[in-house]
């Protein structure tokens, strides 16, 4: 299955995805992700059991980690999707794999096929490379609208940030309140480091993206990510005509 190679076969291409497992580096992942799986725990007993609280899965390293902890710990937590209709191949392989894997159904939801092809015929099949707002246009049909109705009569969502991921990030808490979208919005990984996330992906064998062995750390939609190279930061792939102060989709900006 090309995209979806399982972990052991993995080649160790990109020394990022494949940190040196000291013990100080076990010990810290062990405590981060039984704090994270006491928070998942917390939350589902406090707002209620399944359809309550919602995991918006994208995929990515971050993604995988609460994929892993929700599915191995059978917590009552809905996973869900948003496929643009415009996703790597390797994205589309892993959701095949996770489903395969964990032996379970993750909930697809894809664009208002009617915006999109009203957004192609005025602008372009390409028109985000032309303007910012274009970009945000085009995530605003593939990727916000469709979140609305994910998260309709949900009282939390889950995400897979880390406030070290953006300069948009900083600061980022473990849990808020989302007002744009009406209810609560956990980030169990705020505080994990990437070589964090990466060494509880191997000491766990957790599938995950093929395209982070190739220097994609973030992966979004294929037009809009391309490879970083050494030294630049872990999310200069993702809208890399863009300005890093502001280079958000629309899921995850305040107000």
């Amino acid at each position: 299955m090309s995209g979806a190679v399982s972990f052991l076969q993995r080649a160790p291409s990109n020394p990022a995805t494949h940190p040196e497992l000291t013990e100080s580096l076990k010990a810290s992942v062990a405590a981060k992700a039984n704090a994270a799986l006491q928070l998942l725990r917390g939350v589902v007993a406090e707002l209620g059991g399944q359809g309550e609280v919602t995991f918006a899965n994208s995929f990515g390293a971050e993604d995988m980690v609460l994929a892993d902890l929700i599915l191995r710990h059978r917590l009552p937590i809905e996973i869900f999707s948003l496929d643009t209709g415009r996703l790597p191949s390797e994205t589309y392989a892993l959701i095949g794999e996770v489903e395969e894997r964990y032996e379970t159904r993750l909930k697809i939801y894809f664009p208002d096929a009617g915006a999109v092809e009203e957004y192609v015929r005025r602008e372009g099949m390409n028109a985000f490379y032309r303007s910012v707002d274009l970009r945000k246009a085009c995530c605003q049909i593939r990727k916000v609208e469709p979140l609305k109705r994910a998260l309709a009569g949900k009282k939390a969502w889950i995400t897979g940030l880390r406030a070290a991921q953006a300069v948009t990030r900083s600061g980022l808490p473990v849990r808020e309140m989302d007002e744009g979208n009406g209810l609560e919005k956990l980030n169990p990984l705020s505080d994990w480091s990437e070589a964090e996330v990466w060494a509880y992906v191997r000491l766990n064998e957790v599938p995950y993206n093929a395209l982070h062995d190739q220097f994609y750390p973030s992966i979004g939609c294929a037009p809009c990510t391309r490879a970083i190279a050494v030294g630049e930061d872990i999310r200069a792939g993702r809208w890399w005509w863009e300005d890093p102060a502001s280079k958000e989709c629309g899921l995850h900006v305040k107000d």
